[in-house]
């Protein structure tokens, strides 16, 4: 069975659990393809990720907008920590919050999307570059092996995000990378990463903490050549880095 069909296999198997403990999606209801949701017991998971030593020794991180991660955004506005996470499909982008522009007791609006839009402000990889590396990574998933094979939405956001940030220098093998999902999305099987999989250090759910024995490396830089035109020129950050890198 190739790869793809390995993916579309396990996302599905885990989808029909999922349905049982997500949280309905504002927009996509319980439409997996098109969010990772938030799940029952995300708030028990996010108090083992702000324990952890990588997360408390952070000072810039990068969060992706997945639902399930909506609780640990406001625990780091609460605790003064400035992320950049992307918008929706990468389609405008990156936006950058500092904490220091939340009022006091804004902080869960400002974890939601919609209070992210009003507090954050877009900021280009450029821009990101300035401000330094990221020193913590954190996002959701559709599923998760205990080897540390992270599967999404199957659109591979994340993977082109990892792509963009290992092409500045923002981030390398030794970036600490944790994946928050709900105990029903863990595949127990060990999974081959392909070449654009990046592979989780810790997995956080609401009964458990997965310290993941890696041996497979990270990959590094974009994958032009695996790139349509069309998710080019609907991704300004891709735009962006190929100006950067003289591509364009």
């Amino acid at each position: 069975m190739g790869k793809m069909s390995t993916s579309k296999t396990i996302r599905e198997k885990i989808w029909a659990k999922l349905k049982d403990v997500a949280r309905p999606d504002t927009r996509f209801h319980m439409n997996f393809a098109e969010v990772i949701p938030d799940f029952e017991g995300s708030e028990a998971a996010t108090e083992r990720v702000v324990q952890d030593p990588a997360y408390q020794n952070s000072s810039f991180a990068f969060i992706t907008p997945d639902n399930c991660l909506a609780d640990l955004r406001r625990r780091m506005i609460e605790a003064g920590k400035p992320f950049v996470m992307s918008t929706y499909g990468i389609y405008r982008g990156f936006l950058y919050l500092d904490p220091a522009t939340v009022p006091e007791g804004a902080a869960l609006y400002a974890s939601w999307l919609d209070g992210m839009e009003h507090f954050a402000v877009p900021i280009t990889l450029e821009e990101i570059a300035r401000k330094g590396r990221f020193d913590y990574l954190v996002t959701g998933a559709s599923a998760v092996s205990l080897n540390g094979v992270r599967f999404g939405k199957g659109h591979g956001f994340f993977d082109l995000e990892w792509g963009m940030f290992t092409d500045l220098g923002l981030v390398d093998e030794d970036t600490p990378v944790h994946a928050v999902v709900h105990d029903v999305q863990l595949v127990e099987d060990q999974l081959q990463p392909s070449e654009t999989d990046i592979l989780v250090d810790t997995i956080f759910t609401p009964t458990r903490v997965h310290v993941v024995k890696r041996r497979a490396k990270r990959p590094c830089g974009v994958k032009w050549p695996l790139l349509e035109p069309k998710q080019i020129s609907d991704t300004p950050p891709l735009q962006e880095l190929q100006r950067l890198q003289g591509l364009a």
